[in-house]
């Protein structure tokens, strides 16, 4: 199971949600051609045009995505939120399929499993996007395992099968002491956020929310962290004009940073998946920006 921490690797952010990127528009054609026949000619021509079949190529696109930590936290609203939207959903995680009756979770597929020891292959097929959920805490060892090699080898695995998108679920810069930042959580964060953005330059996401609030289930029972995090949230906002001065003083944000809803990272999530002029690393406020992209 995928957990989130109020920490972050620190490192720049772009300052808005302007593409970091543009499409030449498209333009379509309709040639006209004059043609000289007889009416004899024009006879047949017309009966071969009613006789023949039609092929109709529809540019629809679907997309299929394979939430990683899909059973967690953060994983299990992002798999909600995308069946929400119509896309097909696979998880993967150590833990499978969760307990909770909610009828979103039949339309996913659970898949159990170890990013380290998985096929691959069997995985990712037909998908357009990977979601990483992975981080939590633990001994040096095993931080710098599950935050950065686990998703080292799993963007290396999504990027040796042709998958287009991966997007990483990292955690806002909480402006840390360098002492902080060199410890194997943040050592192993810097590590997966550089390899998304280094195999994926173009397409690549790293979603940086802070203190993530929601309804959280924990041994089988939920745990209400919207009631903290939604009133402080709203004061944050409504007094960071006054605030924003405070924000260079060093661990400030550990205070300051106002927290974000699951369901503006799941939202956030999706944006990336189905938006592909989306990628690079996003702030707090970004993120709820791209949420309220996709919120309809």
């Amino acid at each position: 199971m995928a957990l989130i921490s109020p920490f972050s690797a620190i490192s720049s952010a772009p300052s808005s949600l302007t593409p970091l990127r543009t499409r030449p528009p498209t333009s379509h054609f309709r040639n006209r051609i004059g043609v000289r026949c007889s009416s004899a000619e024009a006879a047949t021509i017309r009966d071969d045009l009613q006789s023949a079949a039609i092929d109709v190529v529809a540019d629809i696109k679907t997309e299929r995505v394979v939430v990683l930590g899909g059973s967690g936290f953060v994983g299990s609203a992002i798999c909600k939120a995308a069946v929400s939207k119509g896309i097909e959903v696979v998880s993967l995680s150590r833990s499978g399929r969760p307990t909770y009756p909610n009828s979103w979770v039949d339309q996913v597929n659970w898949v159990t499993g170890d990013v380290f020891y998985v096929n691959w292959d069997e995985v990712l097929v037909g998908a357009t996007a990977v979601v990483s959920t992975l981080g939590g805490f633990g001994s040096e060892e095993q931080m710098l395992r599950i935050n950065g090699e686990a998703n080292v080898v799993s963007v290396n695995a999504a990027k040796d099968n042709g998958i287009p998108k991966f997007i990483l679920i990292s955690v806002h810069d909480y402006n840390l002491p360098s002492f902080i930042l060199s410890t194997g959580y943040f050592t192993g964060k810097r590590k997966a956020e550089a390899e998304v953005l280094s195999k994926y330059p173009n397409s690549g996401v790293v979603l940086r929310p802070g203190f993530i609030y929601g309804k959280r289930r924990v041994d089988g029972f939920e745990i209400p962290l919207d009631l903290i995090g939604e009133p402080v949230e709203r004061i944050l906002c409504a007094t960071e004009s006054f605030t924003r001065p405070l924000s260079s003083l060093p661990a400030s944000d550990l205070l300051l940073a106002p927290p974000v809803s699951v369901d503006d990272v799941a939202l956030a999530a999706i944006n990336a998946v189905s938006d592909d002029d989306f990628f690079g690393i996003f702030t707090i406020e970004q993120i709820k920006e791209a949420a309220e992209k996709v919120r309809v």
